[in-house]
């Protein structure tokens, strides 16, 4: 089992990370205040995972009970968090009442709101089952519902008390999906770690096939980044706006295409080209660096290009992005593989030009 640890002082939890932990649930025991919890989860994840789940934690006298939400980006919103409410109410759910978030990121990011939420604030485990969501959105605490107009812009930082990452849960994993956390992943080397995208580099076809040796080293070192990110900049003041790598772009193409046609990884591997183009532009990478990203993007099996978007409608989009500071876009672009940077200082003619040369 590989662990890595989230430092936040009284606050600090465990990631675990191993295949078939799943079904060893008396590591979350100690997390557990009362021996009750309620699981969010959905359609899709529900007939795989939940009764094994459930029946490991009733071996060890733990209640639960479940709420089955419907799956995929558009029902992340007002009308499917209520559901979860609901089901609180149902089961008279009380304050140390453990919420389980058991899926993927938008199972995540809803069933920790409704954690953060419940009587001002329930605890919270998240048991992670696509490779986006065990790479990146189950560590670091932020929790969000999306608005028709702007994506993850209502929510709170409210952090886990532990993680639960089986990997052999990305056995059942669409291929698609696989692919998408993998824009996650080559983020990680982006910003912070130019040997671990040297790595992915030479591993990127032994992930797509799931070999668990490199799934399981790709997902512990994705999560060790995220971690001392984090622990630097919990609630995102400095370093961890690095994290939003292609995100602002992403989130754009997200909600411009109404949540229905792009995934959130492949949405960033797209930003992420955007934002390496405006890089380019700038002179701060060289043409052979952006031509390693983009080819390691390709073979990944990630767009490199948006969907054909007015530019105007991008800024819009843009500017009502919680990233704005100021009436100002901070744009995070990249220095080199490995050294990301935060700016809001970007002539909009050199955002323009990559967007031209990156969207449709």
């Amino acid at each position: 089992m590989r662990i890595v640890s989230v430092d936040l002082g009284a606050r600090s939890y465990p990631i675990w990370i191993d295949e078939g932990i799943l079904s060893h649930a008396e590591l979350l025991l100690p997390h557990l205040p009362q021996p009750n919890g309620v699981i969010v989860t959905n359609t899709t994840v529900a007939p795989l995972y939940l009764e094994t789940f459930r029946a490991a934690l009733e071996r060890h006298g733990v209640a639960v009970s479940a709420v089955v939400l419907p799956d995929g980006e558009r029902y992340k919103n007002w009308e499917t968090l209520q559901r979860i409410f609901d089901a609180l109410v149902d089961v008279r759910a009380e304050r140390e009442t453990t919420v389980i978030a058991l899926g993927g990121g938008v199972i995540g990011d809803m069933a920790g709101f409704a954690a953060a939420c419940w009587q001002r604030g329930a605890p919270f485990l998240q048991v992670p089952t696509t490779l986006l969501a065990q790479v990146d959105s189950s560590v670091g605490g932020k929790t969000a519902i999306n608005h028709p107009r702007g994506k993850n812009l209502i929510g709170a930082f409210y952090q886990p008390r532990a993680v639960l990452i089986d990997t052999a849960t990305l056995r059942t994993l669409p291929a698609r999906e696989l692919r998408a956390g993998l824009a996650e992943v080559i983020k990680y080397g982006l910003i912070r770690d130019a040997a671990f995208f040297e790595w992915l580099e030479h591993r990127i076809e032994s992930l797509l096939a799931l070999d668990a040796e490199s799934i399981a080293i790709a997902v512990e070192r994705s999560c060790r980044n995220k971690a001392e990110v984090v622990a630097a900049d919990e609630t995102e003041r400095g370093v961890r706006a690095t994290l939003n790598l292609g995100h602002t772009f992403g989130h754009a193409i997200e909600t411009a295409t109404g949540y229905t046609q792009w995934l959130h990884g492949e949405a960033v591997a797209a930003g992420m080209m955007i934002a390496a183009e405006v890089s380019l532009r700038l002179g701060w990478l060289t043409e052979n660096d952006c031509a390693r990203i983009e080819g390691l993007l390709i073979r990944a099996g990630l767009p490199v290009r948006g969907p054909a978007l007015d530019t105007d409608q991008v800024w819009q989009l843009m500017t009502g992005d919680k990233k704005v500071v100021g009436g100002k876009i901070r744009f995070v672009l990249l220095k080199g593989i490995g050294e990301a940077v935060v700016t809001a200082d970007v002539p909009k003619t050199v955002v323009d030009a990559a967007l031209a040369a990156r969207l449709g």
